[in-house]
């Protein structure tokens, strides 16, 4: 007799997004609002899950927003669910986010809003205490937490919202194909921005051709694009036209994370500090180590998610690895 076939970890994560169907349901219309215009590579890779959970599940996105260009005042339907954008940015590092989702909160109390799998991080106790008293207030708010210690932290906060668990959208996205033959052994795709932590400062690197993050995986140029991209979304802002500023930023995001993808499949294994270099390799199928973050948010997730994946590690202190 047969045995089962195993179920591979990232189908299990991947169905476990189908919980967030109980508050948006199949044949929704939401407005999706806070998607990234930036060349954050695992931004990007969030909304091309969002959108792949959006698309599987029948569900209608009749608009879309950025920060840059959502106006306060904007006109939802009554019918239709405020989705906000999952990541990162939750908390007081990143404050035009965070400005965006309360701003949101506050002004439309009759809709269902549902804040898809964050990550909650806040220097200042302070500022947590005032984002609570906002989502409190509102009736019908829906948040989701991309780790155990996020979500036990905001069950004591958000006494009156809706506290959920879930994997980040991005696992919508499994599986990725390798589209390119392995040529080098070990890709260093490491955080140079406020979240990088010890974890990788004695690290041993390679090359550093071989020693990337986002902004220098994407060219110079490819990073100018995505400025100019923001300049735009700020002018559709001001001078409310109607250029397709939205669909052309889309199809440009597809050929970055096509680079992404590419550089990723031609090393044997990837060690990093970025979750979507982890969450990424995961999609992959390829060998990876986590370092973690500043804040603990990777090893959170680790813990949380990913460690029954074979071919994923979390790197701990400066043990050598058995991938390496």
């Amino acid at each position: 007799m047969k045995s089962a076939k195993a179920i591979h970890p990232m189908d299990e994560l991947k169905e476990k997004l189908k919980d967030i169907l109980k508050v948006i349901p199949r044949g929704s219309n939401v407005f999706y609002l806070d998607y990234p215009v930036h060349s954050n590579g695992g931004d990007m890779l969030i909304m091309k899950g969002t959108e792949e959970f959006f698309k599987d599940y029948n569900i209608n996105v009749r608009a879309r927003y950025s920060v840059l260009d959502f106006k306060e005042g904007t006109d939802i339907p009554s019918d239709c669910i405020i989705v906000l954008h999952g990541g990162g940015n939750f908390g007081d590092i990143y404050p035009a986010h965070q400005r965006l989702r309360e701003m949101v909160i506050k002004n439309y109390p009759n809709h269902r809003i549902v804040v898809m799998p964050q990550t909650i991080f806040y220097k200042s106790e302070k500022e947590y205490d005032k984002t609570a008293a906002i989502f409190n207030k509102h009736r019908d708010l829906h948040v989701y937490l991309r780790d155990t210690l996020c979500y036990e932290l905001a069950l004591t906060k958000f006494t009156d919202c809706n506290v959920y668990l879930s994997p980040d959208m991005a696992h919508q996205l499994w599986p990725i194909a390798n589209p390119k033959q392995t040529q080098k052994d070990t890709l260093y795709f490491l955080r140079t921005d406020v979240e990088a932590g010890n974890g990788q400062a004695n690290l041993e690197v390679g090359s550093p051709a071989d020693t990337l993050d986002w902004q220098t995986l994407f060219t110079p140029f490819d990073n100018k694009v995505a400025k100019l991209f923001s300049k735009m979304y700020t002018v559709k802002r001001m001078a409310g036209n109607s250029l397709p500023v939205g669909a052309l930023w889309y199809n440009y995001t597809d050929y970055l994370l096509k680079k992404a993808i590419e550089l990723f499949s031609s090393y044997r294994v990837i060690k990093t500090s970025r979750l979507h270099g982890h969450i990424l390799s995961c999609l992959m199928d390829k060998q990876n180590i986590l370092i973690d973050n500043s804040y603990g948010k990777n090893s959170s997730y680790y813990y949380t998610w990913t460690h029954p994946i074979k071919t994923a590690q979390l790197h701990v202190n400066d043990a050598k690895s058995d991938l390496a």
